[in-house]
């Protein structure tokens, strides 16, 4: 593949446009990786943000200070020469090509304009005092990251107290702080792992908690029934009342502007002082408009990351082909922000491997440690590795033909770690896993 940087030399001055997960992995892996250049690392956040994890669970417990969650993602860059602007808004990209049928094909990285000389790229950005100005750099890593989906007719500037999502450090401060007031009624709208985390959270905090979820089980599009019933059950073991199949039609406000109820749609109205919505999150894109890349859901890039000559994407902002599992995805996983961020830094500087690490998560609740690594989807065969799903202690493999799609663990890290490492390699069931069954 052509690149415009490794053609011409290494790179003079890059900006990392987003101070992400992805986007301080990838300015620390600059620096390890030999960039001298000028680097700036830029964020429309006036003030640091927070390593995510902690925010659903142990920031929002009580048991982490917002300090020691910012310092969690921030110590990353200790020892690390970067320019670092808070508080500056990306607003546009120029780069190095004309993008016009690339974007309507949706086809390979084109080749560089001949009118331009293969390097400039233009940053326009709007600085805290509100001046807007145009940055010139050679690279640029794209680290936004994605934003939390609000229910119809809402919105951050609308909506009424006690309402929440999940997404930043002042999204749990507050949460944190209605939660304090308790003890609460708290309603949490998904059942996915950010919404599992936030009722296991509220929970064990001595709230009274009531789960609605659109599906007939949770995540069961992503591991299927099996899986599904047994994170139902476990919530309702713990005293959560999951209600599945529902959708919140409408929240009623009191006289001051508070939540005081949520109505679902089967006509149910469960009375509630908070509720928190985790219905997923939209990547931030609009401040590409006009950029000549390719966005959809997403930026979409090539096996390596590479979104154009000059320019990657990493975290949860990238849409890429991947490899091994033959599909184009795009992952909102801790883990997978930290290993593209730095693949992504790499790339810049010309490297080509692809990209092909193997998606994993984890979760806590209640105690439990769950975790979740590879691609699986609900209609995939399921299979008992380890253990017995009634026993709150298992493992499972997913498999489509003859190739293994995922694994799914709780309590049983060993095995997880394990198939993951041998996905990375391939996905052929014998090879992940060479005895009939896997290891019981």
């Amino acid at each position: 593949m052509l690149d415009g940087l490794e053609s011409l030399g290494p790179p003079r001055r890059i900006a990392v446009v987003g101070a992400s997960v992805a986007g301080v992995c990838a300015a620390a892996e600059l620096r390890r990786a030999g960039f001298e250049g000028d680097l700036l690392l830029l964020d429309r956040s006036p003030t640091a943000p927070a390593d995510p994890p902690p925010l659903s669970k142990e920031h929002l417990a009580g048991t982490m200070s917002s300090g020691q969650a910012v310092a969690r993602l921030w110590d990353r860059l200790d020892g690390i020469e970067v320019s670092l602007r808070l508080g500056t808004t990306a607003t546009g990209l120029r780069i190095p090509f004309r993008g016009d049928a690339h974007a309507a094909a949706g086809g390979p990285v084109p080749p560089v304009d001949a009118a331009h000389d293969g390097r400039s790229i233009e940053l326009d950005v709007l600085d805290a005092d509100g001046s807007a100005r145009t940055v010139v750099l050679d690279g640029v890593v794209i680290a936004t990251g994605s934003s939390p989906r609000w229910p119809e007719g809402m919105a951050p500037t609308s909506r009424p107290s006690g309402v929440h999502v999940i997404r930043e450090l002042a999204d749990s401060v507050r949460l944190r702080e209605d939660l304090e007031h308790g003890p609460r009624h708290v309603v949490v709208v998904g059942a996915g792992f950010i919404g599992a985390e936030v009722a296991a959270t509220a929970r064990a905090g001595g709230h009274e908690v009531t789960m609605v979820e659109a599906a007939p089980l949770p995540m069961s599009r992503a591991v299927g029934p099996l899986v599904g019933r047994w994170v139902a059950d476990l919530h309702r073991e713990q005293g959560v009342d999951v209600r599945l199949g529902v959708t919140v039609l409408d929240v009623e406000v009191d006289s001051g502007g508070a939540l005081c109820a949520v109505v679902l749609s089967d006509g149910t109205r469960i009375d509630a002082t908070v509720a928190v919505f985790g219905l997923g999150a939209a990547p931030e894109l609009g401040w590409l408009n006009g950029s000549g890349l390719v966005v959809r859901d997403g930026v979409v890039c090539d096996e390596t990351l590479s979104a154009a000559h000059g320019v990657v994407a990493a975290g949860d902002v990238a849409r890429w082909q991947h490899r091994l599992f033959g599909e184009e995805m795009r992952v909102e996983h801790w883990e997978n922000a930290i290993e593209q961020g730095e693949h992504a830094a790499r790339r810049l500087l010309g490297r080509t491997e692809p990209f092909t690490s193997v998606p994993w998560f984890w979760s806590d609740q209640y105690g439990h440690k769950i975790q979740l690594a590879g691609r699986p989807r609900g209609d995939d065969q399921v299979q008992v590795i380890r253990g017995d799903p009634t026993s709150r202690r298992f493992c499972v493999a997913f498999r489509r033909g003859d190739r293994c799609t995922g694994v799914f663990g709780v309590d049983q890290p060993v095995p997880v770690v394990r198939a993951r490492t041998k996905m990375a390699s391939s996905l052929d069931w014998s090879d992940v896993w060479p005895s009939e069954g896997g290891e019981k």
